[in-house]
């Protein structure tokens, strides 16, 4: 029970961290400035969809992509962890990462806004697609994988419900909560980076050293 709990912490604290639900909502808001409520809603709804379908997918096909490419788990821990660093540090100086449009761009319909830039890169970027293919691969019976997959569907809908109420949050909070709130889950993304480094570095070291 101890081992389903601290399995469910890290994947939730790994996944809302690098998904950044708080984070996103000025960059959904800007997107969709000019749109109509129901418009913007549906942006919503669409990106988070695609951000979940991409998530399960991810997750599922990253063993056979291991195969395919001859990529071993402990090497994607250590991409993982200096990724997972560099976002962190960038959310510890309370910069938005992940962002990919500039004001010019232009967008043919809501699906365009919705799929690119909301639901990649920024709502499921290489950072949570990588801790939803390391924490499939870890999960160590059926119980673990299922938690893994209500993670997901919980972190997307507290997505979801974030970007509805946007607005809301954002004048609630201020900028100044908003830089404070980045802060300290990029501290915990540098945590977690660290945590997934070294479980990857250390077999790696141990092979090349032909340690036991």
């Amino acid at each position: 029970m101890d081992t389903l709990l601290e399995f469910t912490l890290v994947a939730f604290t790994s996944l809302f961290t690098m998904m950044n639900p708080l984070g996103i909502i000025p960059v959904y808001i800007s997107l969709t400035t000019g749109l109509e409520t129901k418009d913007a809603k549906m942006v919503a709804y669409k990106a988070v969809f695609t951000a979940f379908i991409i998530l399960i997918l991810f997750a599922i096909a990253g063993k056979f992509i291991f195969d395919i490419f001859a990529i071993s788990v402990n090497s994607l821990r250590v991409v993982g962890g200096i990724i997972f660093f560099i976002a962190g540090y960038d959310m510890l100086q309370a910069r938005i990462v992940r962002i990919k449009s500039s004001e010019g761009d232009s967008f043919e319909d809501l699906n365009d806004i919705a799929i690119t830039p909301l639901a990649i890169p920024l709502i499921c970027g290489p950072g949570a697609i990588t801790v939803a293919i390391v924490l499939y691969n870890d999960a160590a019976n059926v119980s673990q994988t299922i938690v893994l997959f209500l993670v997901i569907i919980l972190v997307l809908l507290i997505m979801l419900f974030s970007l509805l109420g946007g607005r809301k949050i954002v004048k609630f909070l201020g900028d100044s909560g908003n830089k404070v709130l980045m802060r300290i889950m990029g501290l915990i993304v540098m945590v977690i980076a660290v945590e997934f480094l070294f479980s990857g570095l250390t077999p790696l070291v141990r092979d090349m050293l032909k340690l036991n």
